[in-house]
C-alpha cells in the first residue's frame, strides 16, 4: 500500500498568484489531491471548474481565521465569539459543499491578547467543546469532517491554544463525535514533543489527516533537518494509513524542482508519475 498526497495550495508554487493557476500546476507534477487556508478572494465556482478540468480532488480546507487585522487566528476556542465561529462555519460548510470538498479545520484560535494561558485555559477548554460539538452535528448533516490540529507555540504561534496531541486528543474524547478527527501536522509535532513513531502510532485512531514539512526549516522533506521522511513514509504504510499526506511546506526555490522527494518516493514503490501503479498503465 502506497501513501497519496496532497499539494497545500497555500504553499506550494507562490510563483503563480492564484488557486486554480497553483491548482492546474499540481495537477500537472502529478498531484491527484489538493488542500489549502481559507481560500480568501476565489470563488467556489472558480475553483470547483480548475479541480474539474485538472481531475484533481480538493481534500481540505480551513475554516475562516476571524479578524486576522484583530490578531484572530481561527475561532472555535476564542470565548465570546461563538456567534462568529457559527457564521465562519457555515460559510466554509458551503464553500467546501461547492467544491466537494469533505474535510473542513477547524481552527481553535488564540489566547486573547494580555491573558495568561493558565488563567483562561478553562474556559478556553469549555468554549471549544461547545463549539466542535456544534460542528460536528452541522457537519454530520453534509456527511464532512472537522479536524483539530496542534499548532506549536514555540516557534510558529506562541498564543496559539492547541498546542499537543495529547491536549487535542483529550478534547476530542470530551467532545464525543465521531466525526471529529485529529489532524496530524508533523512539523509542528516535532517541535513540541518529538517521539513521533510513539506519537503516531498512539494517535493513530484519531488521525483524520496528517500533513509535513522538515523542521526546522519548515522545507521540503528531503532538505537538511531533524526528520527521516523514508523512515517515517515506511510507519505510515505499516499502520496502513489510508488518508492524504498534506504538503505543507515552504519550496525553497522552484516549487517543481523541489518534488524530486515525491517523484523518488513513487519509483521507489512501482508507481507512475501521479502516483499511478505501472502495472496498471
Amino acid at each position: 500500500m502506497s501513501l497519496r498526497f496532497s499539494a497545500n495550495l497555500s504553499w506550494l508554487f507562490p510563483e503563480l498568484p492564484a488557486l486554480p493557476a497553483r491548482l492546474e500546476a499540481a495537477a500537472a507534477a502529478g498531484f491527484r489531491a489538493v488542500e489549502a487556508a481559507w481560500p480568501a478572494g476565489c470563488p467556489a465556482q472558480v475553483l470547483r471548474a480548475a479541480a474539474e478540468r485538472a481531475e484533481v480532488q480538493i481534500v481540505l480546507l480551513n475554516m475562516p481565521p476571524g479578524d486576522q487585522e484583530a490578531g484572530e487566528m481561527g475561532l472555535a476556542a476564542v470565548p465570546g465569539r461563538q456567534p462568529a465561529f457559527r457564521q465562519s462555519l457555515a460559510a466554509a460548510v458551503q464553500y467546501a459543499k461547492e467544491v466537494g470538498c469533505p474535510r473542513i479545520h477547524l481552527m481553535a484560535g488564540r489566547v486573547p491578547l494580555g491573558a495568561d494561558r493558565a488563567a483562561v485555559a478553562g474556559k478556553m477548554e469549555t468554549t471549544f467543546i461547545e463549539n466542535l460539538r456544534y460542528a460536528a452535528d452541522l457537519l454530520a448533516q453534509e456527511d464532512m469532517i472537522g479536524l483539530v490540529e496542534p499548532i506549536n507555540n514555540r516557534i510558529t504561534d506562541p498564543r496559539y491554544y492547541l498546542n499537543t496531541p495529547h491536549q487535542a486528543a483529550a478534547i476530542l474524547e470530551k467532545v464525543g463525535r465521531p466525526n471529529l478527527k485529529l489532524q496530524l501536522d508533523l512539523f509542528h509535532c516535532q517541535i513540541m514533543d518529538g517521539n513521533l513513531s510513539h506519537n503516531l502510532e498512539t494517535y493513530f485512531p484519531l488521525t483524520g489527516h496528517i500533513q509535513i514539512a522538515q523542521v526546522p526549516g519548515r522545507h521540503e522533506p528531503d532538505s537538511p533537518g531533524e526528520l527521516n521522511f523514508p523512515y517515517i513514509f515506511k510507519l505510515l504504510e505499516s499502520l496502513s494509513y489510508t488518508g492524504y499526506v498534506g504538503c505543507e511546506y515552504a519550496p525553497k526555490g522552484d516549487t517543481l524542482e523541489g518534488l524530486g522527494w515525491l517523484r523518488s518516493y513513487w519509483e521507489s514503490r512501482g508507481m507512475q508519475h501521479g502516483g499511478t501503479s505501472k502495472a496498471t498503465e
